[in-house]
């Protein structure tokens, strides 16, 4: 069976607070273990004779902290298998051992494994230090975090924030500039150096950005956030984002936002995300990370509206969309693989097959052009549709082919408008020219959508130099003859070629 590990929090610092329960334990113990002396009752207790074997050559041989705690775990159940029955290995750790000690998280996992009897005994954690010296009450609302694995999202201003485990400066480096993605560069911080410990406590009230110049990092360093109601602390939150949308929509709200409904929204969600692909096509990030915003908030109304009529909630949006991503990626979540893009995609297809199955729809009885969105642009749908017929078969076996289509809707369309029917009938003939160029496209890899919106582009760009030469020559188009657009037209054109060419030298 082996020993008992016997685990003792020594803690926060003060040898006064050390309950007799624990020092007659860590007394009458026949093996001390300790996880690092650099903590005052280990000194204290080693100056009135109890001793203690360190794990601190762990730190020195380890590049990283889990490595530590690993390794340390490891050492105390080999220990303790190889004791005689009923030994008992005394483990000392600083305050409370159910409190940010990764090491006894871990014995408290294997222990069990290993058939090896865990005795946790408590003590003064940090936190009842911390909440004396700071002097505020945690039912206000209250957060733990660890610096080691601290983000920006993880801190909620409206609660009081503790962040432990800052052994260093650069440790606390990496505290400011997660703080500093909520929190102006001057927001007022609190450190915390050896709370409790009489004579070496230490409270330095310093601003944000001074964060990492303070000196005196170490085992018994902390680093707190007063709780505040400053909203615009939250300025960067999508629950902020989520109250601001729901009080425009409430009684109080906006007028015109509590008059939309879906139909009325439907044109807005289409013109923000062309705006979003405008920005797209200029590369410009902070038009597109504006832009971003108004699609966003698209999203957010109508997510709100449903919200009002109890259906679901913003976050059922998220919740569906991340269960989604999860199941269709089993190559990144799962147990699958996936060597290049296209394997990846036979994922998605095939996790999008089965979650067809689980709706009771079974996808071969479904036709082959199903999914594609009803109202998708006319060419980027017609691509959409192709690319469906053709991956079971149905496309041409090559250019040749396509060439050939291409000239017979060329020659039946010339031969609508000449012979002048009806206006519906050429249309139809121009939307058979239209279809199959678009099977042109998708068989060279281009995107018709695209193409034609660099074609505009370009349209655009050159027009606007026809303009421009006409207004400084005082003259508008529309008293322009065509031939002196068509030179300046020339003259754009040579001159994109020309920067083209220098461009790539």
């Amino acid at each position: 069976m082996g020993a008992v590990i016997t685990v003792v929090g020594l803690g926060s610092g003060d040898p006064d607070k050390l309950t007799l329960g624990s020092l007659k334990r860590l007394q009458d113990a026949e093996e001390r273990y300790v996880r690092t002396k650099d903590h005052p009752v280990v000194q204290w207790l080693e100056e009135t004779g109890v001793a203690f074997t360190s794990f601190d050559d762990v730190y020195e041989a380890s590049d990283d902290f889990p490595s530590v705690y690993e390794e340390i775990t490891r050492r105390l159940i080999s220990l303790a298998g190889s004791a005689p029955d009923g030994r008992e290995i005394l483990y000392a750790v600083p305050g409370h051992p159910m409190v940010a000690e990764a090491t006894v998280k871990l014995l408290k996992e294997r222990c069990p494994e290993a058939g090896i009897p865990l005795e946790i005994i408590g003590g003064e954690s940090f936190l009842d230090a911390a909440f004396t010296a700071l002097g505020f009450d945690p039912i206000e609302g209250f957060q733990l975090l660890d610096a080691s694995s601290l983000t920006g999202a993880d801190v909620d201003s409206r609660r009081h924030t503790l962040i432990g485990q800052v052994y260093d400066v650069f440790t606390a480096s990496d505290v400011k500039l997660s703080l500093m993605e909520s929190y102006p560069d001057d927001y007022p911080i609190i450190v915390g150096h050896a709370l409790g410990v009489q004579g070496a406590e230490q409270v330095l009230h310093v601003p944000l950005y001074e964060l990492d110049r303070v000196e005196g990092y170490g085992n018994l360093s902390l680093v707190y956030v007063p709780a505040s109601s400053d909203d615009q602390l939250r300025i960067r939150s999508f629950e902020r984002l989520h109250e601001i949308v729901a009080i425009l929509r409430s009684p109080g709200g906006c007028p015109w936002d509590r008059e939309q409904t879906h139909q009325s929204l439907r044109k807005n969600l289409i013109e923000e995300a062309y705006e979003v692909l405008e920005t797209i096509d200029e590369d410009d990030p902070d038009h597109m990370r504006e832009e971003l915003g108004d699609l966003l908030l698209q999203v957010m109304l109508h997510a709100q509206m449903e919200e009002e009529s109890g259906m679901f909630t913003a976050y059922d949006v998220i919740q569906t969309l991340n269960e989604k991503l999860l199941y269709r990626h089993p190559h990144v979540f799962g147990d699958k693989s996936a060597k290049d893009a296209e394997a990846a995609l036979g994922n998605w297809e095939a996790m999008k097959a089965e979650e067809k199955r689980r709706k009771g729809i079974d996808p071969e009885q479904l036709s082959v052009l199903s999914g594609v969105p009803r109202d998708l642009p006319a060419l980027m749908k017609a691509y959409k549709l192709q690319k469906k017929a053709a991956k079971v078969g149905f496309d041409w076996d090559s250019m040749d082919g396509i060439w050939a289509k291409i000239e017979e809707e060329i020659s039946e369309f010339r031969a609508a408008v000449e012979t002048g029917l009806d206006a519906q009938e050429q249309t139809l003939e121009l939307g058979d020219l239209l279809f199959s160029v678009v099977n042109a496209a998708r068989r060279i890899g281009a995107d018709p959508e695209e193409a034609l919106s660099m074609t505009n582009a370009k349209f655009v760009r050159r027009f606007s130099y026809v303009e421009e030469q006409l207004r400084g020559a005082g003259k508008r188009p529309e008293d322009a003859t065509l031939k002196e657009m068509d030179i300046l037209w020339d003259q754009a054109k040579e001159l994109e070629r020309a920067a083209k060419e220098y461009k790539n030298r």
